[in-house]
């Protein structure tokens, strides 16, 4: 079977993030990733210089073309939107390829550890609300979560106890579930375990009838394109049919061990995790 997601998302050159995660990861997993490209990027933004290419005027072309094609898509999994018009034309290609049998995955790229990306604007986060209200699952960071949520971070900074945070994260969840998605992972939660004393970095999985938590060890560093990483790996994971829990731990162990092996080999925080030789972890029984 072979099984298709489309990928609308940002092209960067360097930075191991975007649409240079989503395929290699989603190809590993033996699923075709179609790429539509919101922009080309000589490197990812975190660099000090960049270029930058708008793909905006573009984007409707592929929709053209692929619907003369006669394709259909397993999924659709949107990432980076540099405004409230990206994503108006990702409603036109929803509305050409989102039906009965195709999942929509939103990665709702806007901000991380408490501060907004430079593309956030008021418009765009009322167009990402309005997005992520028609997904099947989406996966905010915590910053994310607290952007659609009209929560203030700093709420969520000033707890210590973890189970505190995990509940609150939970209800957070719960209530943008009430307004559409059917399943939420909460990505890059860290927090002091209770149990063993050591500082974990978490993905929660919410939906209506249960909570997961997959936590790791935190290895100190926080590098760019491991959110990408993670929602690659679950859009591959939903077009193959995989359990939600199973995928959160397999995806979460990848990025762990990527990110050790970065951290020892002193990968410059910008150029991303060295993923690629831990791809196996996703498919593995």
């Amino acid at each position: 079977m072979n099984r298709k997601v489309a990928v609308i998302n940002d092209l960067s050159g360097f930075g191991r993030c975007s649409l240079t995660a989503a395929i290699s990861v989603i190809a590993s997993m033996g699923v075709q990733p179609c790429p539509l490209p919101t922009a080309i990027l000589s490197g990812q933004t975190g660099y000090p210089s960049y270029f930058y290419d708008d793909y905006t005027d573009r984007m409707d072309d592929f929709t053209k073309e692929w619907k003369k094609m006669d394709v259909s898509f397993d999924g659709i999994y949107t990432g980076f939107m540099s405004s409230g018009r990206q994503i108006e034309k990702v409603f036109g290609f929803l509305d050409a390829f989102y039906g009965k049998k195709t999942f929509l995955l939103v990665d709702p790229v806007m901000g991380d550890e408490g501060r907004k990306y430079t593309i956030f604007t008021p418009e765009l986060l009322s167009m990402m609300k309005e997005l992520a209200s028609e997904a099947d699952i989406i996966t905010p960071n915590l910053t994310e979560l607290c952007l659609l949520t009209d929560t203030d971070y700093r709420m969520i900074e000033e707890m210590t106890d973890e189970k505190h945070l995990l509940t609150v994260t939970g209800q957070m969840a719960g209530n943008l579930i009430a307004k559409g998605p059917r399943e939420i992972v909460v990505t890059g939660i860290r927090f002091l375990d209770s149990e063993d004393g050591v500082q974990k970095m978490g993905n929660l999985a919410v939906t209506k009838k249960k909570t997961e938590l997959a936590a790791f060890p935190f290895v100190g560093e926080s590098y760019s394109g491991t959110g990408d990483l993670f929602a690659s790996a679950i859009a591959g994971g939903k077009a193959r049919g995989e359990d939600l829990g199973s995928m959160i731990e397999k995806a979460g162990k990848m990025i762990e061990l990527a990110l050790e092996d970065s951290v020892r080999e002193g990968i410059p925080r910008n150029d991303g995790v060295n993923y690629e030789r831990y791809l196996g972890i996703l498919t593995a029984g």
